[in-house]
């Protein structure tokens, strides 16, 4: 792909053909279709080219597959039209574009296209090279994954149905259907079908039937030709298909609609042990074919019954392979004298893999034969097969014991060793194409149960984790720079801030195993260094902390000059990686520091020694090795290198501690989203609207602002409201289409009456002050917003999909604050994946009527919270603490005004009695005076005159009593008691923490009792898990923000952070917000990313399988204009009034002649894109021609604040700093614009005024994942300015939308200079004059530097006529300087501080 340059592309035969036949720009004058046009261009484009990307690539971007090659498919398409096909949408999927778009489309070729393809990969005439029958195979593969479109799984149905079953030989089938009965009645079924059928289509049938059977059966003829002897060459096209055949295998096997019968085949064709007795499993080339078989063989084996669906327990299990051995030994003893030991032995003194072969081997090859055919284990294919190995093996695969899965991660080791960090079939470089195929699982649509869900998030979070270790290796080692001695020892000639050279290590505690292991139940080492470094570089290394991760290295005999394209650790000399975990430093006296408020001890010199703990699973496998002699050495006396990682990044192992604690505990999900959670079932089971528990009637408190506000809410609705009611808020409304949730019976009526009853409510008084007045919701929410509000109210599964600017937060508020209200004992649990979104939504939760004692802020993060007040929790308890005194002083006095001796204040206990002896009995006894009765009048002035509590309420507003009426001056009493009842009822709550004495009880006691709605990120949830269980946290609602960049395991560890209630999770609801067409969780390997689909979220993944989701449709935070940029990715989003009618968007851009226009950049001084290192694009031109806009909007009166400068790469983002730091940072008149950040770190935020670069002058780029363009079309408020290379960008098939709006104004920046800010003139009007138009970044320059001479000359006569020349007034100069760079760390607090001068409220406010 490097060097395609939009020149090349223009030059291209490609593009020439494209504008005679296919291009959307030339759709008038195209010649008519031609079969031969295809012919050619396969054969010269892609079969002469040896299938190079670069060249699919040409074809791909011209559409060639959307509007030529598809749309003229027919019944006689040639093999070269077929392939064509196949080529382009493999390209697809290797881009991560949407791929089926166009089958969908027209979706008539396609059961022709599909049975020529079937019938292409059974070829047997050699019409076919390898290599496009390798691509079929991946075309094949790209189908069976993409059963969520009803076009292919209608397509590919029979060929992996019941039907398939046909396959099996006759005693096969007879002991399948003795496992499963009920497929009997499939078949018969089947029978039945065949006879109503024509010919034609009874062919097409049987073809379908058998299409997965012969294909394996000519993938295994294809494996034997492989030689055995080394020194034959084996071509690389065959090791491709098989591996990639494999890759097939294994997703049918991983997916259970695909799986169900698939896997009865598989067996019956005994395809994996052909695969592992195949000399490719044992040559050098085999090495990622032998990787990927040990998948399939796990998934060929998982703990499932293929009939239900349902996992199997090791009980399960075993029992099943109790009765095959049973059976095996029935057999043995009816036929063979040989057997007849083993028909009598116990099964568990037989089954292990060398016992069995002994047994088995002691027939002869005949007898061998005979008990294959007794056990039915040879299909019809293999009934002669006499081959004596093959023949062993297939008894063994079927009647061995196995080692459970969850036996196998029990054992694993969590740090990752040498043997994995360097094995690019497991960890891919950074650098991955597409192309390959890799020993790695999969995150599908589906997953099989719960533990290969958990098992594939294991794997890959695990790998992920070492691909980032792997990267902090290599650039700790080059830092080091290792260097090997004469005598043999290693020296550093550098330094490295993350890693010290070992002065000695020694293991001081290997402990005894725990009762029924044979692993030491714990393994201590000290490891001593010498600090002689900087003071904050000692600090980092003496900070520590308990439970934090290090990595221990052995390097030896580096090469002296080590070749960068060389394997690492040969050339860098890395022989052994481990893991351990930090317990402590030493003191001086060998004892482990102990962390907690006491200063820690300072230590004299600078050597320093750590206490750790070692992996004690890798522990005996190191021992076990040298025991074995598999290893000569003990590598824990080879460390000499200590390693650590910065903290942010180095939370792998507790997280994979959490997974497989969850993957070694009964996970109980909630019965209503387990089959949701694993992709089966009805995707709307989990909705309200189906759930038998809906609740007919909600209260939604303070959502609607007014009666007019309810009404319009619900537009299809008919409002049933008593008239003589008021019409003021709060509302409670009865649902009449709620009022039952059974499900309807067939010729039932199935109309449902769209009816909501309002019944108004008041609010009662809290009391006098003005402070107990409740905060009410200000935000006067849409219709959707609302239905989002109600759905996330009522028990189930609620999906928000929010576009940029349509107040998520907001709506995410409101629900936690209605269900505060409504279910005051149910706790909620709040989780988003960053600390900034977390902060943003706690301080929009204080902002509402919720008590902020329960309220509580779990992590590093609250200290970001822009509030005086602390929501950790210690800053919880802290509140507390002066609550309870604030409390007891108010008790105090209280006490004191009505006359009462003693210390009732003196705690919350004497309080309490206080309140039952005393102020209790007072009230009680006031009104039974006040209270009127039937024949009782009360005098309006008793109620005054007979209140108790006159004295103490002598400082709320007078005259307390009113005076106007009975029932209002009964209100206001009943106000005061609540005030006082709820000092007692809090001091009632506050009693534990005088019984509980230490902080951290305290903490625990507020985490698990006292607090309502906690709030955490998903990282810490992962991180905790263990200690939340333990402790007995429990809640009854989550609600998850920014849900759609989480990762798939870190939204689902949250669900189960509380131990189950009588086998049953508790959880009540789940509401999950986020937006799914915005950029999605990050992956920082592009092969985890691209080939196991790690980006993928929950989130997504419950909308690609249809789950109902309410979707925010009226934006309010850009100008109409702009947001046409990006809204036509989802559905009817439209915009708030106030977009139109504030005057911030309706008055135009000061200087500039549109609110938005592309601006094309030419090669500056012959100079495009560049790239200084890999992937690190960068392109001057552009970056100039950006911060020259910058520096113009600066003089014309901008804020600094309100510009943001973004681009699609780090490398720019670097350049942009630079050229900043260069023509700005230190001129006042220019500053530091508000940040300077990549289009991904900005998600989530905006500004009003974006620079957008980007960068690209040969290949689109990572731009082409429509979601990052979404991303960085609707980060602008007011203006949006975007420099590219037009000519590259405006033909991109997935950008069209977008380029096809901007590319209508001209593509040359037009300025107004003479315009300042602020400008009255209306943005609908073009500014008085003629426009600059600045030709390129030269022009903009010269237009920059003539202004700058004008502003300063106006300074200066501004300054010379107040204070004499040469006096320059400090206070004239533009203020606003200050930098707001985005930093590849987490943004730290003080630069966050300012958010509030960019964030408008998104949703209209009254």
């Amino acid at each position: 792909m490097k060097g395609l340059t939009v020149d090349q592309i223009s030059a291209d035969r490609v593009t020439f053909l494209a504008q005679q036949y296919w291009s959307p720009d030339t759709k008038d004058s195209h010649l008519p279709y031609d079969p031969q046009v295809i012919q050619d261009v396969y054969q010269s484009e892609v079969k002469a080219t040896d299938f190079e990307t670069r060249r699919i690539v040409v074809l791909e971007l011209s559409q060639y597959l959307e509007n030529y090659v598809w749309p003229n498919y027919s019944e006689n398409a040639s093999p070269a039209h077929l392939m064509s096909v196949v080529v382009l949408v493999n390209e697809k999927f290797r881009e991560r574009v949407p791929a089926w778009d166009s089958f969908v489309k027209h979706p008539g070729p396609f059961p022709n296209f599909l049975r020529h393809l079937m019938k292409a990969c059974l070829d047997t005439t050699r019409k076919f090279t390898q290599k496009e029958q390798t691509h079929m195979i991946v075309f094949l593969n790209h189908l069976y994954n993409s059963i969520e479109t009803d076009l292919i799984r209608n397509g590919i149905s029979h060929t992996v149905s019941y039907n398939i079953l046909e396959c099996l030989s006759e005693g096969q089938l007879q002991t399948v259907l003795k496992e499963f009965p009920n497929w009997a009645k499939a078949l018969k079924r089947t029978a039945r079908h065949r006879k109503k059928i024509k010919e034609d289509e009874l062919e097409n049938f049987n073809f379908d039937t058998k299409f997965l059977y012969s294909l394996m059966q000519q993938f295994m003829q294809k494996l034997s030709t492989i030689p055995a002897d080394e020194n034959v060459g084996v071509a690389q096209d065959v090791v491709h298909y098989c591996e990639r055949f494999l890759e097939l295998m294994i997703d049918l096997e991983s997916q259970l609609p695909t799986r169900r019968f698939f896997n009865t085949l598989l067996h019956s064709c005994n395809l994996i042990v052909r695969c592992q007795l195949s000399t490719l499993a044992a040559r050098e080339e085999g090495k990622l074919f032998a990787q990927l078989l040990y998948i399939l063989k796990v998934y060929a084996q998982f703990e499932i019954n293929d009939n239900t669906g349902q996992p199997l327990s090791d009980l399960d299990v075993m029992k099943i392979h109790y009765d095959q051995v049973k059976v095996l030994q029935s057999i043995a003893f009816k036929n063979f004298e040989d057997l007849t030991q083993f028909s009598f032995s116990s099964i568990a003194s037989v089954d292990d893999t060398a016992t069995l072969r002994q047994h088995v081997e002691q027939l002869e090859d005949a007898d061998l034969q005979r008990l294959c055919h007794l056990l039915h284990l040879l299909p019809e294919a293999d009934s002669n097969e006499s081959d004596r190995k093959f023949l062993v093996e297939i008894i063994l695969w079927k009647y061995q014991r196995r080692i459970s899965q969850l036996e196998s991660i029990n054992r694993m080791p969590l740090y990752p060793t040498e043997q994995i960090i360097w094995d690019d079939n497991i960890v891919p470089s950074e650098y991955f194409s597409g192309d390959a195929c890799l020993a790695l699982p999969k995150l599908n649509l589906q997953f099989l149960t719960l533990h290969d869900y958990l098992l594939r998030n294991f794997d890959l979070f695990r790998l992920e984790s070492t691909y980032e270790i792997r990267q902090d290796i290599e650039d700790v080692l080059m830092r080091l720079n290792p260097w090997a001695a004469e005598d043999g020892s290693t020296l550093f000639r550098g330094w490295a801030r993350m890693a010290q050279p070992i002065q000695n290590f020694a293991v001081c505690e290997v402990a005894k195993p725990n009762v029924g292991e044979d692993k030491p139940s714990r393994v201590r080492a000290d490891i001593t260094v010498n600090l002689n470094v900087r003071r904050e570089i000692k600090n980092e290394w003496e900070a520590l902390r308990k439970h934090d991760v290090c990595l221990l290295l052995s390097v030896r005999l580096p090469k002296l000059y080590p070749n960068p394209e060389g394997s690492f650790p040969e050339e860098w000399g890395v022989r052994y990686v481990r893991g351990c975990e930090v317990e402590g430093m030493l003191d001086e006296n060998g004892r482990v520091i102990e962390e907690g408020p006491e200063p820690k001890p300072e230590l004299k010199g600078d050597t320093r020694t750590f206490r750790v703990w070692l992996d004690c699973n890798q522990y005996k496998i190191d021992m076990d090795n040298i025991k074995t002699g598999n290893n000569s050495e003990d590598v824990y006396e080879t460390f000499n290198v200590l390693m650590r990682r910065k903290p942010k990044e180095n939370n792998f192992k507790a997280v994979l501690e959490t997974i497989r604690d969850l993957m070694n505990t009964k996970c109980v999900v909630p019965d209503w989203l387990l089959d949701i959670i694993l992709g089966y079932g009805d995707p709307g089971a989990a909705h309200y609207s189906q759930r038998e528990n809906a609740l007919a009637t909600l209260d939604f408190n303070d959502t609607f602002l007014e009666f007019e506000h309810l009404r319009k809410s619900f537009p299809s609705y008919t409002i049933n409201h008593n008239p003589k009611a008021s019409r003021d808020p709060p509302f409670k409304l009865a649902f009449e289409d709620q009022k039952s949730t059974k499900r309807v019976v067939e010729g039932e009526d199935t109309k449902v009456s769209k009816i909501i009853s309002v019944e108004p409510y008041v609010i009662p008084s809290r009391g006098p002050y003005p402070y107990t007045v409740p905060r009410k919701n200000r935000v006067q929410f849409t219709p959707t917003q609302v239905e989002a509000i109600r759905s996330g109210m009522q028990p189930g599964l609620t999906m928000v999909v929010g576009p940029p600017g349509t107040g998520k937060t907001d709506v995410a508020v409101q629900i936690i604050s209605n269900i505060y209200h409504n279910n005051p004992a149910e706790r909620t649990l709040v989780v988003t994946h960053s600390n900034q979104a977390l902060n943003q939504l706690f301080e929009k939760i204080i902002a509402l009527d919720v008590d902020e004692r329960h309220l509580l802020r779990l992590g590093h993060g609250e200290e970001a919270l822009e509030t005086e007040k602390d929501f950790s929790r210690y800053g919880r308890v802290n509140y507390v603490l002066s609550k309870r005194l604030e409390l007891l002083d108010e008790v105090t006095r209280l006490k004191e005004s009505l006359g009462v001796a003693g210390e009732m204040g003196a705690s919350c206990e004497t309080a309490g009695y206080f309140f039952l002896q005393h102020v209790l009995a007072r009230w009680e006894r006031y009104l039974s005076q006040v209270t009127a009765t039937p024949g009782k009048a009360v005098n309006i002035l008793q109620v005054s005159e007979m209140f108790p509590f006159h004295v103490f309420f002598s400082n709320a507003p007078q005259p307390l009593f009113k005076q106007k009426s009975y029932e209002e001056d009964m209100e206001i009493a009943e106000g005061c008691f609540r005030y006082l009842e709820n000092i007692f009822t809090q001091l009632k709550e506050f009693r534990a923490f005088e019984m509980l004495r230490s902080g951290l009880d305290r903490t625990r006691y507020l985490l698990v009792k006292e607090a309502k709605i906690i709030a955490m990120t998903c990282t810490h949830a992962a991180l905790k898990r263990r200690e939340l269980v333990d402790l007995g946290f429990q809640f009854d609602n989550i609600l998850m923000e920014e849900s759609a960049q989480i990762l798939e395991i870190e939204t689902f560890i949250p669900l189960l952070l509380q131990n189950p209630e009588d086998g049953r999770n508790r959880l009540k609801r789940w509401v999950m917000i986020g937006d799914h067409h915005q950029l999605p969780p990050v992956i920082k390997n592009m092969a985890f990313q691209k080939y196991s689909n790690c980006e993928q979220s929950l989130f997504t993944r419950f909308v690609r399988l249809g789950v109902p989701t309410v979707q925010l449709d009226a934006q309010g935070r850009a100008r109409p204009s702009i947001c046409a940029l990006y809204n036509w990715r989802y559905k009817n989003l439209g915009d708030l009034p106030h977009v139109t009618s504030w005057p911030e968007f309706r008055t135009a851009n000061a200087g500039m002649w549109y609110e938005y226009q592309l601006i094309n950049v030419e090669d500056l001084e012959g100079r495009g894109e560049s790239e200084p290192r890999k992937y690190f694009y960068q392109n001057l031109a552009e970056a100039e021609y950006v911060v020259h806009l910058y520096m113009y909007m600066r003089l014309l009166g901008y804020p600094a604040s309100k510009i943001s400068l973004l681009t699609t790469y780090n490398g720019q983002k670097e350049l942009l700093r630079d050229v900043v730091e260069q023509r700005c940072a230190q001129n006042p008149l220019f500053g530091r614009p508000h940040k300077i950040s990549t289009v991904d770190k900005y998600q989530g935020q905006q500004n009003d005024y974006i620079l957008l670069s980007l960068v690209r002058t040969r290949a689109v780029g990572h731009l082409r994942d429509v979601r990052r363009l979404v991303v960085a079309m609707s980060r602008a408020r007011l203006g949006l300015y975007i420099f590219a290379r037009v000519s590259l960008f405006k033909n991109c098939y997935e950008l069209q939308p977008a380029f096809s709006l901007l590319t209508k104004r001209p593509l040359q920046l037009q300025l107004a200079p003479w315009e300042n800010v602020p400008t009255e003139r209306p943005y609908t009007q073009s500014p008085n004059g003629e426009a600059v138009v600045v030709k390129d970044v030269i022009h903009m320059s010269s237009v920059v530097h003539q202004l700058y001479s004008d502003v300063c000359a106006t300074i200066n006569s501004i300054v010379s006529l107040q204070a004499g020349p040469g006096a320059m007034m400090t206070h004239e100069l533009p203020p606003d300087t200050g930098a707001r760079y985005d930093s590849d760390e987490e943004t730290p607090a003080e630069e966050e501080a300012q958010a509030d001068t960019l964030i408008v409220n998104e949703v209209e406010s009254k």
